[in-house]
């Protein structure tokens, strides 16, 4: 038998070495943001698991991007990148309806449909753990998860009418995403501007403090510039409203979350679409990151695709979310690729922590394995990318999952409890290594 001990060091050295290819650069630059982050991480396991998708990759290379239900064709299917079951909330879309579903598309890239599954899984096993669930109940809900999957998988791929497979409104939606949908349409622009601005000289500035960072002549020059920029990204739809692109205000901020540690973003405060201050509208820009999932796929045909990161994300995301952000574009900065898109006054992310109860949790689960199965199916031949994916992936991995029915559900109940412990291990080993000085850089 192996020494415990031994292990524990060898894959400590496992987690430091993934750590420094992914974060080592920004890290670096402001180590501050990464004390900060860390510090989120160690609080759970699953807060360790959100923030550690490089590891994920990492061990998930093991597979060689073989594995079940993988062919050519599910082996090159749009994927969120970073699929766990918190990265799930509101949104208002472009036609002005308030959707439940994924959401963050930071880590999005083109790989095997597997991947995203077994990401969300994981997190299953792992908040299912963390609820005192038994081994029994958190293989119940893995199943749930995969079998709702499939179901929609299937009704997409056989041509269910829009009807019978709708998106998750305040007409459709149950439970907690019902309560995720109405306290979003409970939140108002006026509140979010109010929060983050104020009056001054009768026009509408960003309020000191909160995060703010005032901009010197040089650097608000270069923002407003690639300001220019974002607006030749924007489609055609956004565009028709010119009087809503005259800059109020920017401000820098450098973001602290468990996700953008160290990447610099500005806000930018636009007019509205009348001369009223309370409808202005915020922006973002955010340098945007390397997906953990691209460091795995070796295919130079999608790596050539995307212009920078910046180009994927925004790409990836209108891919992925039907009728997406419509301030949604990208631009580039002191040469890095940047993300552009509205600071949501709609957004609501799904809270755990008050869904308790074994059959709600289970309820919740299912809705997120038809929302999983409605992403992976927009995004495909009819999505406007057909360069990358040239096929209906519904109908390619629905064939794939056909061919194997039985070993679906086992597939992810196996993964999701052998991650699981996992990382709940790796979590120990990290806060351990974190407390005792063990990271460079920090």
């Amino acid at each position: 038998m192996s020494d415990p001990q031994l292990s524990a060091e060898h894959r400590g050295e496992q987690i430091l070495a993934v750590f420094d290819t992914a974060f080592g650069e920004l890290l670096a630059a402001d180590p501050a943001a990464f004390r900060v982050k860390f510090r989120k991480m160690a609080a759970s396991a699953f807060a360790f698991y959100r923030g550690t998708a490089c590891l994920f990759y990492h061990d998930l290379e093991e597979e060689k991007r073989g594995g079940p239900y993988l062919d050519e064709r599910t082996s090159r299917v749009w994927v969120h990148g970073d699929l766990h079951a918190e990265n799930f909330g509101t949104y208002m879309d472009a036609q002005g309806r308030l959707i439940f579903n994924v959401n963050d598309f930071d880590e999005a890239y083109v790989g095997p449909f597997t991947w995203d599954l077994k990401r969300l899984a994981a997190s299953v096993a792992l908040i299912g753990y963390a609820k005192a669930l038994s081994d029994e109940q958190i293989t119940e809900l893995v199943r749930i998860y995969a079998a709702s999957y499939r179901d929609r998988i299937h009704a997409l791929a056989t041509g269910a009418k829009s009807d019978e497979v709708p998106p998750f409104t305040l007409d459709t939606a149950q439970g907690p995403l019902l309560d995720a949908l109405r306290d979003a349409r409970s939140l108002t622009r006026f509140g979010l501007l109010e929060s983050m601005t104020e009056i001054r000289d009768f026009e509408r500035r960003f309020a000191p403090g909160g995060g703010s960072i005032e901009l010197d002549a040089a650097t608000r020059y270069k923002v407003l510039a690639a300001f220019d920029g974002y607006l030749e990204t924007l489609p055609e739809s956004s565009l028709a409203r010119p009087d809503s692109y005259r800059v109020k205000d920017v401000v820098g901020r450098r973001g602290i979350g468990i996700g953008s540690a160290g990447l610099p973003s500005y806000n930018i405060l636009l007019e509205g679409a009348t001369d009223a201050l309370e409808n202005d509208v915020v922006i973002y820009i955010k340098q945007a990151q390397t997906p953990a999932v691209s460091r795995h796929i070796t295919d130079p045909a999608i790596r050539e695709y995307f212009q920078h990161e910046g180009h994927r994300t925004v790409i990836s995301q209108r891919a992925l979310q039907a009728h997406a952000d419509p301030w949604l574009g990208w631009t580039e900065l002191d040469g890095a690729g940047q993300l552009v898109a509205e600071v949501s006054p709609y957004a609501v992310d799904l809270d755990w922590g008050d869904i308790d109860d074994p059959e709600e949790i289970a309820a919740v689960v299912a809705d997120l394995g038809r929302a999983t199965a409605t992403m992976h199916a927009a995004a495909d031949d009819e999505s406007g990318h057909s360069d990358l994916v040239p096929f209906s992936t519904e109908r390619a991995i629905d064939a794939a999952i056909a061919a194997d029915e039985s070993g679906f559900g086992d597939l992810l109940v196996d993964f999701a409890h052998a991650y699981g412990t996992r990382a709940r291990a790796d979590h120990q080993i990290f806060v351990d290594l974190f407390r005792n000085g063990r990271i460079p850089g920090l």
